[in-house]
């Protein structure tokens, strides 16, 4: 079976990539930007002809939040047409396909655990694009699972836990966002849910909600990476307003787990437990870039 992987440059692509051996059974082929660039749009189906996947896994993205705000038509290319394309041709040549979405198709205004069902509402340009997105899966007919997720790090590439790991080894105080709540994902998780459901014989299409668990601030992300990491970094909380940024962030991002376990069985660790791990692949910190054991 012919399992195509894009994205494979970005931090889940590459979790992908480094469990992929342990799944047996599968010809992976892993892309990243250069290889299958969604932006092209005109040519998604003619790479696809080419390479006859079986199944996609669809982990490419225009992940920059605030540089769509003024290149919104790179992120709608990418988030939105070129995943419409990649759809329509799942559903022409009886593909499987699994695609990430985001909790920022909602707009956060709630204090209770979101969902699938709960009405979208995205607050800025990229929510808007993924939201498009979504909505051009599920016109296509493809049979196709959608996975939204949230607060995404990783080892690889740049995210949150390496950018308070940096900003605590340089400063002896930092100011972090307390009232933005929900849980972070471990992109290594999520790529070990995905390969189980792709492995598995319970493939239902739909959508799914899937991050750690529990239920934490930004604030308290950063406390517990210095902690754990047995920094001396002084952590002040600060409300959202205090930090602008040129797009909106949804106040609540609590993902509702409880349907991809009941219907894919999968695992879903405690977020403190994968923070620990994650942070145990990362060497100790210095003013360099951050990189992970190899």
């Amino acid at each position: 079976m012919k399992l195509l992987v894009t994205g494979t440059g970005g931090q889940l692509g590459s979790e992908l990539k480094d469990l992929s051996a342990s799944y047996s059974g599968y010809d992976f082929i892993f892309v990243g930007r250069k290889e299958f660039p969604l932006e092209d749009i005109g040519g998604i189906a003619g790479r696809l002809d080419a390479l006859k996947p079986d199944t996609i896994i669809n982990a490419a993205a225009y992940t920059a939040v605030d540089l769509a705000e003024t290149a919104a038509d790179s992120a709608d290319r990418i988030n939105h047409l070129g995943v419409g394309q990649i759809a329509d041709w799942c559903r022409g040549n009886r593909a499987k396909l699994v695609h990430l979405s985001t909790d920022y198709v909602f707009d956060g205004n709630n204090d209770q655990p979101i969902v699938e069902e709960s009405a979208k509402n995205p607050i800025n340009t990229y929510g808007q694009t993924k939201h498009l997105g979504e909505e051009a899966i599920i016109a296509s007919g493809a049979d196709a699972i959608i996975i939204r997720t949230a607060w995404v790090y990783s080892s690889y590439g740049k995210n949150f836990v390496k950018t308070m790991l940096r900003l605590m080894s340089e400063r002896d105080e930092i100011a972090v966002v307390n009232d933005q709540i929900g849980s972070p994902t471990y992109a290594h998780d999520l790529a070990k849910a995905i390969l189980d459901i792709v492995h598995s014989d319970k493939w239902a299409n739909g959508v799914y909600n899937y991050s750690n668990e529990g239920r934490i601030s930004w604030y308290d992300f950063a406390v517990a990476i210095r902690d754990i990491r047995g920094l001396a970094c002084k952590v002040n909380g600060i409300p959202t307003e205090a930090y602008p940024t040129p797009a909106k962030r949804p106040q609540y991002s609590l993902l509702d787990k409880r349907k991809i376990k009941a219907t894919f069985g999968v695992a879903v660790p405690d977020w403190r437990a994968s923070l620990t791990a994650c942070l145990g692949k990362l060497k100790p910190t210095s003013r360099q870039n951050l990189q992970p054991y190899t």
